[in-house]
C-alpha cells in the first residue's frame, strides 16, 4: 500500500525543516569559530603590542642604564603574561596548545625571569658597583634580546597564521554559504514542483469539474490521479453527480405527473368534443338506418373515423408526457410540435388570452420531443398565469444555420417579473405564487432539461410590460445526402 498524500507533504515538510535546521546549524557554528578566531587575533595583537612596548624600553635600559626603564619593561612583561594567560584561559580552554605557542609561553617566562633578575641585580647593587654592574649587564644583554626577539617573531606569526585561516574561513564561509542557498532554492523548487503535480494540479482539475457541474453537466468526473485522496474524493464527487442525476430525473417524472391535474382539463376538452361528435353521427346513423342515401353514411362514419383519430392522438400524446423516457433527441418539426402541446394545454387557454404562432413551418429541432413539450407547457401556462386580465401570448422561432441552433420565444403581455426575482426564477422551489399554486420547480425543471440538450434559456422582463423566454437548441445535424 502506498504512502498516502498527507503523509508524503509531512515528510517532505520534516525534511525540509530538518535540513534547514542543519544547515543553520552548520553556520551558526562556523560563525562562532570566524568570532573565536577574531577574538584570538585580537589579543594575540593587543599581547605583541604589550611584548613591543617591554621590548622598547628594554632597549632604552641597555643604552642609558636607567633602572627606570628597566622596570617599566618587567611591569609590561607581567601585563603580557596576564594577557597571555587570558588568552589561554577564555580561546583555548579544554584544547591542546600548538607548539608555537608553548614554546612562546616559555620563552616570555624565561625573558621575564631574565628582566627581573636584571632588575633585582640593579637594586641590590650600590652606587659604587654601579660601574661595574654595566659589565655585568652585558652578560644578560644578548640574552634578553634574544629571548624578545623570538618572542616576538614567535607571536607575529602566529598572528599572522590565524590572520591566513581566518582569511579562509570567511572564503570557505562564502562558498558555504552560496552553496546553502542554492541547495535550499533547489529542495524549495522541488517541493513546490511537487505540490504543484500532487496538490495544485488534481485541485484545479477537480475546480474545473465542480464548475462543470454548477453550470449543468452533470457528467462523471474523469480525471487520471494516483493520490487516494484525491480518488476518494472524485469518487465521493461523481457518486453526488450520479444521485443528482437521479434525483433530476425523479423531480422531471414527478413534474410531469404533477402537471397532468393541469392538463385534465384541457385533454377533456380535446375528447369531448370528437366523441359528442362521435355520438351525433352514429344516432343519424341509426335514425337513417333505413334510408336508402348511403353516401350521406357513409360521410358520417368517415368523419366517426377521423374523430376517433383524433381522440386516440390526444390519448397517446398524454401517455408519452406521462411515461419516463431517457433523452433520446432526434430531429422533430418544431411547428409540428407546438401545435401537439397546445392542443394539451387548450383547456388552460381562457377566452381573454390571444395565441399567436408565428414561424415557418420548415424549422427543425434536434431534441427529445416529449421534454421540450414539458419545455412548452412550462412556458405556455406561466404566460398564462402571468395575464390574469388577458393578454397575447406569442411563439416565434427562427433559425440560425450559420450558428446550427434554433431560437424560439414564448412571450406574454402580462404583469411581468421583479429584478430582485429575476435572477432566482430558475433555482428550484422559487416561486413568487401563493401557497398551493405554484411548486417552483418549473422553470428550475425547464432549465435542466434545456441545458441536458446542449442549448441555453434566456429571460427578460419588463413589470407591466410582460417578459419573454428565448430559448436556444440545436439544430439537426445536416445529412450526408
Amino acid at each position: 500500500m502506498g504512502i498516502s498524500l498527507r503523509k508524503k507533504v509531512s515528510i517532505i515538510f520534516f525534511v525540509y525543516i530538518l535540513i534547514c535546521a542543519l544547515l543553520w546549524i552548520i553556520n551558526d557554528y562556523r560563525n562562532n569559530l570566524l568570532a573565536k578566531k577574531l577574538r584570538i587575533i585580537d589579543s594575540q595583537s593587543i599581547f605583541l603590542n604589550t611584548i613591543l612596548e617591554a621590548r622598547r624600553y628594554e632597549k632604552n635600559f641597555f643604552l642609558y642604564f636607567d633602572i627606570t626603564d628597566l622596570e617599566h619593561a618587567f611591569h609590561y612583561l607581567k601585563e603580557g603574561e596576564i594577557i597571555f594567560n587570558k588568552i589561554i584561559d577564555d580561546l583555548y580552554s579544554g584544547r591542546k596548545l600548538s607548539q608555537k605557542l608553548d614554546n612562546s609561553y616559555k620563552k616570555l617566562t624565561e625573558y621575564k625571569l631574565s628582566i627581573e633578575k636584571l632588575l633585582s641585580m640593579h637594586q641590590d647593587a650600590d652606587a659604587s658597583k654601579a660601574s661595574g654592574q654595566k659589565d655585568n649587564d652585558l652578560n644578560f644583554q644578548n640574552k634578553i634580546r634574544n629571548l624578545g626577539k623570538q618572542i616576538t617573531d614567535d607571536i607575529e606569526q602566529i598572528v599572522k597564521l590565524e590572520r591566513f585561516q581566518t582569511d579562509n574561513m570567511i572564503k570557505k564561509a562564502r562558498i558555504y554559504l552560496v552553496l546553502m542557498t542554492l541547495g535550499i532554492l533547489i529542495l524549495s523548487i522541488v517541493i513546490a514542483l511537487f505540490l504543484f503535480f500532487s496538490v495544485n494540479r488534481p485541485l484545479k482539475s477537480i475546480e474545473h469539474a465542480i464548475q462543470k457541474i454548477v453550470e449543468g453537466d452533470y457528467t462523471n468526473i474523469d480525471i487520471k490521479i494516483k493520490s487516494k485522496e484525491f480518488v476518494s474524493l472524485v469518487t465521493s464527487l461523481n457518486n453526488m453527480i450520479n444521485e443528482l442525476n437521479r434525483r433530476s430525473e425523479q423531480l422531471i417524472q414527478s413534474k410531469k405527473l404533477a402537471s397532468l391535474g393541469t392538463l385534465t382539463s384541457g385533454v377533456a376538452h380535446e375528447l369531448n368534443n370528437p366523441l359528442n361528435n362521435i355520438s351525433s353521427s352514429i344516432q343519424i346513423v341509426l335514425e337513417e338506418l333505413e334510408d336508402d342515401n348511403i353516401n350521406f353514411k357513409r360521410e358520417l362514419l368517415i368523419e366517426s373515423e377521423k374523430q376517433v383519430d383524433r381522440a386516440r392522438d390526444t390519448i397517446k400524446a398524454l401517455l408519452e408526457f406521462s411515461r419516463e423516457t431517457s433523452y433520446k433527441p432526434i430531429p422533430v418539426n418544431f411547428k409540428e410540435l407546438v401545435h401537439k402541446t397546445v392542443r394539451l394545454t387548450k383547456g388552460e387557454l381562457p377566452t381573454n388570452v390571444e395565441l399567436n404562432i408565428d414561424f415557418s413551418d420548415d424549422i427543425q429541432i434536434f431534441a427529445d420531443p416529449q421534454r421540450i413539450q414539458q419545455v412548452l407547457i412550462n412556458l405556455i401556462l406561466n404566460g398564462v398565469h402571468a395575464m390574469e386580465k388577458g393578454g397575447i401570448l406569442s411563439i416565434k422561432a427562427n433559425s440560425d444555420r450559420e450558428k446550427g441552433e434554433v431560437c424560439f420565444q414564448v412571450k406574454d403581455t402580462g404583469k411581468g417579473i421583479s429584478p430582485l426575482h429575476l435572477s432566482k426564477i430558475f433555482d428550484p422551489f422559487f416561486t413568487t405564487k401563493e401557497v398551493g399554486k405554484g411548486s417552483g420547480l418549473g422553470l428550475s425543471v425547464t432549465h435542466g432539461i434545456i441545458e441536458h440538450h446542449g442549448g441555453r434559456i434566456e429571460v427578460k422582463s419588463k413589470i407591466d410590460k410582460g417578459t419573454t423566454f428565448t430559448v436556444y437548441l440545436p439544430a439537426p445535424p445536416p445529412s450526408n445526402a
